[in-house]
């Protein structure tokens, strides 16, 4: 059966260890082949990332214009510096390949339009890595959620709140410095807080308020931010993300990075829920989701476990199979609400509408 042949556009950490070695499978001693999808090259302006990709068996080209000339290339995860996704994702679908991208899909509204525009001209398949909603009890939580299990939910909350940037050299970098590079706890992990809320309650976000936190770090990006957002239908709930909050160490952090789901019956907890994590053995958190019922309380744990970068994977490669493009507009109205919450925040946490 054929698969799908990617590239790697950018072969830094998160490429090397999350997207080859487990959303490709790179990883024989971990993880067997894909079904619909196979990583062939990479690239990266640093050449020496060369040694890291060559030893996961792939191909090293010279540069991005090279892989998009390679017709034995169907398709490419870009997974470059956020401001030059656009850039890319337009030469790429113009050269006829299909497009993986790292969040944020781009960094203006205007660009991310622009690439749902043109994927669907030529007939292509875009997506963003918003592997998140692939966690096995992420997908727990939607199906609890749906099945009224919490009975009448009315609020909720989802955080992701972490020390990044007291040291001089985190500061530095786009993270913490640059708000238009999607950088600063909003553009850098208030997006995932988006989706997931969107995901487990399955409804859209349409308007939103924001104040950013107190100011106590020597970074240019916010310290961090509260978020009220309300959904089509009237439901509310909030975000809470931050670089200035110790959470006591790395178990504290990794535990602290999830959501409560109140329901008029049960609230719904996940522990370690938003971040990179699967599930699989060996890694630094269990990954709990607990259902409380006041009176008692149940651990759900899923069947199933799949790695959440596989899950993407495969379903763009499928997409791409079948002749049914994916269209990235959840990842247009993503940027959309990062936007508006800054927006917002400098006017005072006034609520802004997000079509």
């Amino acid at each position: 059966m054929k698969k799908v042949k990617y590239a790697i556009i950018g072969f830094g950490g998160i490429a090397e260890n999350r997207i080859a070695k487990e959303g490709f499978a790179c990883d024989r001693t971990r993880f067997a082949p894909l079904k619909n999808a196979e990583l062939v090259s990479a690239t990266d302006l640093n050449p020496a990332r060369e040694t890291a990709a060559c030893a996961l068996g792939l191909r090293w080209y010279g540069s991005a214009e090279e892989i998009f000339a390679d017709r034995n290339i169907d398709a490419v995860f870009i997974a470059s510096n956020n401001l030059s996704h656009a850039a890319l994702a337009t030469a790429a679908m113009n050269a006829g390949k299909h497009v993986i991208l790292e969040k944020p899909i781009a960094t203006t509204v205007a660009d991310a339009e622009s690439l749902v525009r043109l994927a669907a001209a030529k007939n292509l398949s875009i997506t963003v890595d918003h592997m998140m909603v692939h966690n096995a009890w992420n997908v727990k939580a939607q199906e609890l959620v749906a099945a009224g299990a919490l009975g009448m939910v009315n609020d909720s909350c989802f955080h992701m709140e972490f020390a990044y940037g007291y040291d001089p050299a985190e500061a530095a970098t786009w993270r913490c410095s640059s708000q238009s590079e999607m950088g600063g706890p909003i553009g850098d992990v208030g997006s995932h807080c988006f989706y997931m809320a969107e995901f487990i309650l399955g409804k859209k976000i349409t308007k939103i308020s924001c104040v950013y936190l107190p100011k106590t770090m020597k970074i240019n990006a916010e310290d961090g931010a509260y978020v009220k957002y309300s959904m089509e239908d009237g439901l509310s709930g909030s975000v809470k993300v931050a670089f200035s909050e110790f959470r006591g160490g790395l178990g504290g952090t990794l535990s602290n990075l999830g959501y409560e789901i109140y329901g008029a019956q049960a609230v719904l907890r996940g522990y370690g829920t938003l971040f990179q994590l699967s599930g699989h053995d060996g890694e630094p958190l269990k990954i709990r989701l607990e259902l409380d019922r006041f009176s008692s309380q149940e651990q759900i744990k899923p069947s199933v476990i799949r790695n959440i970068y596989q899950e993407l994977v495969e379903k763009h490669a499928e997409s791409i199979l079948s002749g049914s493009p994916l269209n990235a507009g959840d990842a247009l109205h993503n940027i959309k609400l990062c936007l508006a919450a800054h927006e917002s925040a400098c006017s005072g946490g006034a609520r802004i509408d997000v079509k």
